[in-house]
């Protein structure tokens, strides 16, 4: 990560570590998502969609979203192959997106020690 004072914005630095966070949550040790895809390709446009979603979903909770939302649109709509090509692209990307969210945030260790 570039450090924060290399970033026009405070809120932008953010955006970029929330994304990158979202990636660190597919390794084989936490969510095992597919990570093996080369620029360009199917698997590697599904990974960063997972984790651009979850980054603009992190923001919404940090309450930056108005300050970020523009790049994220722009960042998606580099990808519009991707999504235009699976149907289905979107809604599994979201579904991706809110496990990354989930485990970032520890919400299942919470859920688990309210029910406790």
């Amino acid at each position: 990560m570039p450090l924060p004072e290399q970033f026009q914005k405070r809120e932008e630095y953010y955006s970029v570590l929330f994304h990158e966070m979202a990636h660190s949550t597919g390794h084989k040790s936490r969510l095992n998502r597919d990570l093996t895809g080369n620029f360009g390709d199917r698997s590697y446009g599904r990974e960063e969609l997972i984790a651009e979603m979850a980054a603009a979903f992190l923001c919404g909770m940090a309450g930056i979203i108005d300050e970020t939302i523009d790049n994220t649109a722009a960042y998606l709509e580099s990808w519009r192959a991707i999504i235009k090509e699976d149907k289905k692209a979107v809604v599994m990307a979201a579904a991706a997106a809110q496990k990354a969210v989930d485990y970032i945030t520890h919400a299942h260790a919470q859920e688990e020690q309210e029910a406790a």
